[in-house]
């Protein structure tokens, strides 16, 4: 039976995320209230004594500017984060001249979908169907595609991921974070 890829170290991710947040000489209330996210919240994510879900790292990355991959402990351990619906992998980073790429194997439950919040401007996402049929995309216009299905869209939006049925969706997600 494969094992599971393994949770990010929720002391590492905090720490990451406070040497991140100092960086740029943010407070931890400035952080926590353009993240839209408790004070608390923050803080025990920063101190490692919350487990860090894909909505939280999402909105918190986005505000320091900064691809997802930069808070984990990056591809070789393959850390998988878990969100309201989503479970993604992180698979690899790729870095050019004009962007930085995460490639990402998600799973979506059925059930109650995900919101996730917006990225920085200029954020796009790619996903690719392998099963089951997916709804995803900006929370006001979501698109739809099956297996076989590729979907695009601008993600500096709130966004959403939704499985059409009762089939959980297979998917590779690759998230583009163009240069400033």
């Amino acid at each position: 039976m494969p094992q599971s890829p393994p949770e990010p170290d929720p002391t590492a991710v905090g720490r990451r995320v406070r040497a991140l947040r100092e960086a740029r000489g943010v407070s931890l209330s400035a952080l926590a209230r353009r993240a839209r996210i408790g004070k608390a919240t923050l803080s025990g994510l920063e101190n490692g004594t919350r487990n860090p879900t894909l909505e939280t790292l999402y909105a918190v990355t986005a505000q320091l500017g900064v691809p997802l991959a930069a808070v984990l402990s990056g591809p070789a351990a393959e850390p998988i984060v878990r969100g309201a619906a989503v479970s993604a992998t992180l698979l690899e980073v790729f870095d050019d001249a004009d962007a930085t790429y995460e490639l990402y194997r998600i799973r979506v439950a059925p059930g109650p979908g995900q919101l996730s919040p917006a990225h920085q401007p200029g954020v796009t996402e790619h996903v690719t169907v392998f099963a089951g049929v997916l709804r995803a995309g900006p929370a006001d216009a979501p698109l739809t595609a099956a297996a076989g299905g590729h979907l695009r869209w601008a993600s500096d939006v709130p966004h959403i991921y939704t499985v059409v049925g009762d089939e959980e969706v297979a998917a590779s997600l690759l998230l583009r974070y163009p240069r400033r």
